[in-house]
């Protein structure tokens, strides 16, 4: 649709289910820059017998083409059997990660399709993501199910534990060692980490309710922010920009904060920090440091029903906050203005919600459900067609109209008078292609990936008419539907079946797009009727 008849007072967020994807059983997605494409880990069962052999389980990664819908890779590995518990993009798309419930950490060449690297850990790890700042990064930060958070060199296959609190690190004097497959301290409660966005800072939510901020390359603590209430952090994020930070808390109340560091020399500021507070002892001083580092912005949570969240995250652009009900049974998803105020709730079937994620560019959320489906939110747009002109007024009625004098002129008067302020000598650039507005200039390289073509398929029978003719054993010839249909299904194409959950009574839910069939298709039909022949006059 052209964006210009969009009516831009409408609100930038999704709506309504627009359609939904459906490859085995899928746990969670991530889109690339871009969001030109979606990266998909499933896990093969029993259920899916229709499309699949039953009784498999293999975790594979899939990844979409979001703008066909079409799956142009899948990375197997045959040593991975379990399900994949996290999927991760290296900044420019050349690189995928995967971490596996069976403690293993897998880094992928998404143009050859091959593996890279293959790491096992001594915990499975719940979250992994590669440095950002790398275009080929080997390096990554995986936040086990009962250690310590840890920097992982995939390549050399050693591990770096991060502190949690401040004594883990001898007040600072001496980081963790380098230790080999190290799964840190005694268990505890998961803790979540990110890197901030160019990578020489890590963020680390601990249990005791703080925030860690640690250099990257020394392991040292360099800043410490308590969180109101001293709950258990169980998420935390960066949006694109770099600029905010959100926590998810167990105590049911999502955070945002305003990160006070400069983006690409925030070790310096935290070093003038340091050496201005140098007369307080060092917990006073890492406080007080982390003082200057995040500021508490805004606060979001279900005063009402006090839920828990699941995968909260921001917009593209940060001005949205998203969040999913944690609950059994419902599949809703809360949307926030960055100013803190309610603006929406998406009501979908009644499946737990999983995965959570919002495209970089697009107002359009991707959410994945226990049973495995991918739905995908968009907006319902209402046109606005007096975007055509600046004097087109839509009627609700009939009205008399009134024939200007001079309407039917060659030159109007009013085009006469009228100064278009177009210079029209000026040169146009046909050649370079203008940068998009929602990347900055830092964010832009040559060498990123932008398409990537699907595998082939493999061969299918000769069709006649658009259907295919199978002959039984009896030498009954019976005619079925193009096996493209059914290759759609086993290729995670878009399905419409019976069984299909948008199907059931979602609350007047929209159901998937039907798409109809193309002009070349139609004139090749045309073309294959046979006239019958005329008979000649004798």
């Amino acid at each position: 649709m052209n964006a210009t008849i969009i009516d831009p007072l409408q609100g930038d967020f999704p709506e309504v289910i627009e359609e939904y994807l459906e490859h085995g059983v899928m746990k969670c997605v991530a889109f690339n820059r871009r969001g030109n494409l979606l990266a998909e880990p499933f896990l093969l069962c029993y259920l899916f017998t229709m499309f699949w052999p039953a009784g498999c389980s293999d975790g594979s990664c899939i990844i979409w083409d979001f703008e066909t819908r079409v799956i142009v890779k899948e990375f197997k590995d045959k040593e991975c059997v379990a399900a994949i518990t996290s999927v991760c993009w290296s900044k420019y798309g050349h690189r995928i990660l995967v971490s596996a419930a069976d403690k293993t950490l897998i880094l992928w060449d998404v143009v050859r399709g091959e593996r890279i690297a293959r790491t096992v850990l001594k915990q499975t790890s719940l979250q992994a993501r590669l440095h950002p700042g790398s275009s080929t990064p080997s390096t990554c930060l995986a936040c086990p199910l009962s250690s310590a958070p840890m920097i992982v060199d995939l390549l050399k296959e050693t591990t770096i534990v991060l502190p949690v609190s401040l004594s883990d690190t001898g007040n600072g004097a001496t980081p963790p060692l380098r230790n080999k497959f190290s799964d840190g301290s005694a268990p505890f409660t998961p803790t979540a980490a990110c890197f901030n966005k160019y990578g020489d800072l890590v963020y680390v939510g601990n249990s005791n309710g703080e925030i860690l901020i640690i250099d990257s390359t020394s392991i040292a603590i360099r800043a410490i922010v308590s969180v109101p209430g001293s709950a258990v952090i169980k998420n935390i994020v960066f949006d694109r920009s770099g600029q905010y930070l959100l926590t998810n808390s167990n105590d049911r109340i999502i955070r945002i904060y305003e990160n006070l560091l400069p983006l690409k020399s925030g070790l310096a500021a935290l070093d003038k920090a340091s050496h201005e507070l140098a007369e307080q002892d060092q917990e006073e001083k890492l406080k007080s440091a982390g003082s200057r580092s995040l500021a508490l912005f805004r606060e979001f949570q279900d005063s009402i029903t006090r839920v828990h969240w699941k995968a909260p995250c921001f917009s593209g652009n940060g001005e949205w906050v998203i969040g999913g009900s944690a609950s059994k049974g419902e599949h809703k998803i809360y949307i926030w203005d960055r100013a803190g105020h309610l603006v929406k709730i998406l009501e979908g079937p009644k499946e737990a919600l999983v995965d959570l994620t919002w495209h970089p560019i697009k107002p359009v959320v991707v959410s994945v459900s226990l049973t495995g489906l991918v739905y995908i939110w968009a907006k319902d747009y209402t046109e606005n067609w007096s975007a055509f002109a600046p004097d087109f007024k839509e009627l609700e009625e009939n009205e008399e109209y009134v024939e200007r004098e001079d309407e039917f002129d060659l030159v109007p008067e009013t085009e006469k008078v009228k100064d278009l302020g177009i210079n029209e000598d000026e040169d146009i650039d046909i050649l370079n292609a203008e940068g998009d507005s929602a990347f900055s200039d830092s964010d832009m390289s040559q060498e990123e990936i932008r398409f990537l073509p699907p595998d082939p398929c493999p061969d299918v029978p000769e069709m006649e008419d658009g259907l295919v003719v199978n002959t039984s054993k009896e030498g009954e010839i019976s005619e079925t539907e193009s096996p493209f249909s059914e290759e759609a299904g086993q290729n995670g194409h878009l399905t419409n079946h019976e069984s299909s959950p948008l199907e059931e009574d979602t609350g007047g839910m929209r159901l998937k797009r039907k798409r109809m069939p193309s002009e070349k298709f139609m004139d090749f039909e045309t073309e294959d009727i046979k006239m019958p022949p005329s008979k000649s006059k004798p």
